[in-house]
């Protein structure tokens, strides 16, 4: 046998340990690349949530004054209707994205998707806030009603459709702030590159 080779009892072998190092860049680029997953994870329950909720919201009240059956629904409201197709599209996009989320976490030299993803996304970012904002405007009216209008509020009556509808608010708002962070995100993982 070959004497260089071999290894007397009680040695140890320094051929056989191998020595594994990281780079700190590439530890820094898959770091930034799975908090942009994550923030891309949150930002779908909060946008799917809000289409949920908001798209299942209605209420039905009995006015003793009029002996009439008065029903709330998102849909008699063209801004609430908006507001759920906005943060339905925008789930939809965020839950296709994901594979391709995971994919940069793998393979961080991936530029042209990565691109490609900060356009569609920041495209979500104004879609989603131009939704909640528009709904916005129709939740306040709802709670505070309009005097100059002679537009009571509603929430008097309805009070489980307004608390629902801005619980809604607040989850598509949330997720505005989720998707801002990952358009800044990918900002940064591009300029790393």
């Amino acid at each position: 046998m070959d004497e260089a080779n071999q290894t007397e009892v009680g040695e140890t072998s320094t051929a056989s340990r191998k020595v594994i190092t990281l780079e700190p860049k590439l530890v820094i680029k898959k770091g930034i690349s799975t908090l942009g997953f994550v923030f891309r994870l949150f930002a779908v329950f909060g946008t799917i949530g809000s289409a949920l909720a908001m798209g299942t919201t209605q209420e039905s009240v009995v006015s003793l004054t009029q002996l009439v059956l008065l029903k709330a629904k998102y849909s008699d409201l063209p801004t609430l209707m908006f507001f759920v197709v906005a943060n339905a599209v925008a789930g939809g996009y965020l839950v296709l994205s994901l594979p391709v989320s995971i994919f940069h976490i793998i393979s961080t030299k991936a530029k042209t998707s990565r691109i490609i993803l900060l356009a569609i996304d920041t495209v979500m970012l104004a879609l989603v806030s131009c939704g909640a904002s528009a709904a916005t405007a129709t939740v306040y009216l709802a709670h505070e009603g309009n005097t100059t209008a002679n537009w009571p509020p509603i929430c008097q009556q309805f009070g489980g459709f307004c608390e629902r509808i801005s619980g809604s608010l607040i989850g598509s708002f949330c997720a505005v702030i989720l998707l801002m962070l990952v358009v800044i995100n990918s900002g940064i993982s591009l300029s790393r590159h």
